[in-house]
């Protein structure tokens, strides 16, 4: 995938170094971060640590945990010091992210168990804007970032939010920092990294809100495409998740996975659900490939891959899908993947695959 979040975490911590340098000779230990517990001064060194955290998962390719070390300032550093440590880890989590493989992932425990270097950008803009309200709102400091910065987080990490007219004051409801029209106040949250699952020769990427309408307007998505680009099926499906997403009832699992080949990275196809299961478990799968990837069992092993993930939840009893009468291929594909026939008209044959 290409890489997006670099440049933004550049113009994040920027916007927020420019606001609280205002304010550095003001006492930022005895007073609030807004509605949180610490300091303001507590709040800024948190920040800076967290953005140095991100930057050494990813560099260090921590799998299963967060990496044993912190971030210590000494006693005598001022409040304009710490502002420069925040743009040094800044500056290590941006070096980090341009040179970081799209295809790895680090450990982080929200939802899934890993992120990629977009959703570890994602992660720390909203940490920077977040925390730049808290302790600008402490201080009585005026701060709102760019409308495009909240969006990008609001896409990335938070595909399960409706989004609203304005994106800076989404977030801040999304995540318990204010209110909006006819939506309950947030008192708890988490924000949601995509969903990566290993398939034989690929993996499936889960693909963002972000991500999906770049596709639906006819772009990669961010992935380096074979054919240079997309089968239709698969472009229909982003929209799909675009609309699912603009309407509030997107839930990433049950979303579009580009299917990335392991040997060049390339993506060869799509898959993935129309939607969330339905009150009796069921669930409807669909796929396509590129034209030069077919005929490999590319989309044989992706198929029962997001098969066996699906069925070994509790929420998922049976999933079915629908192949043209006239599209043998894909008959014998998902026969090879396990389904069975169950019923017919004259345009197409149904299939199941039973937990």
């Amino acid at each position: 995938m290409r890489a997006w979040g670099g440049e933004r975490v550049d113009e994040a911590v920027a916007g927020a170094v420019a606001v609280l340098r205002t304010a550095t000779e003001r006492d930022w230990d005895r007073v609030p971060a807004g509605r949180l517990e610490w300091s303001c001064r507590q709040t800024a060194e948190h920040l800076a640590g967290v953005l140095l955290a991100y930057a050494g998962q990813l560099a260090g390719r921590a799998r299963t945990a967060y990496l044993p070390f912190d971030l210590t300032l000494d006693e005598d550093t001022g409040h304009a010091a710490v502002l420069d440590v925040l743009e040094t880890t800044a500056a290590l989590l941006v070096a980090t992210l341009r040179t970081t493989p799209p295809e790895v992932r680090a450990f982080h425990p929200y939802p899934f168990g890993s992120a990629d270097r977009e959703g570890f950008a994602a992660m720390g803009i909203a940490e920077t804007l977040l925390h730049t309200h808290d302790i600008a709102e402490g201080l009585g400091l005026p701060y709102e970032p760019p409308a495009e910065l909240a969006a990008y987080v609001l896409t990335g990490i938070f595909p399960h939010v409706r989004p609203g007219p304005d994106h800076w004051r989404t977030l801040l409801w999304a995540t318990g920092r204010g209110e909006l029209p006819g939506r309950a106040p947030v008192t708890a949250w988490r924000w949601s990294n995509s969903l990566v699952l290993p398939a034989g020769r690929l993996t499936l990427q889960g693909v963002t809100p972000a991500a999906a309408a770049d596709l639906r307007a006819g772009g990669d998505g961010g992935f380096a495409w074979l054919d240079g680009g997309p089968f239709e099926g698969t472009r229909e499906a982003a929209g799909m998740v675009t609309k699912a997403y603009e309407a509030g009832t997107h839930r990433p699992e049950w979303g579009l996975f580009v299917l990335v080949r392991r040997e060049d990275g390339r993506a060869v196809g799509g898959m993935g659900f129309h939607g969330v299961p339905d009150g009796e478990g069921r669930a409807e799968i669909g796929y396509d490939l590129v034209e030069s990837a077919r005929g490999q069992g590319y989309a044989t092993e992706a198929l029962r891959a997001l098969s066996e993930w699906a069925l070994a939840r509790d929420d998922v009893r049976t999933l079915f899908a629908v192949v043209d009468r006239v599209n043998i291929p894909s008959q014998r594909l998902i026969s090879r993947a396990g389904f069975t026939k169950v019923s017919e008209d004259d345009e197409y044959f149904a299939y199941e695959l039973r937990d």
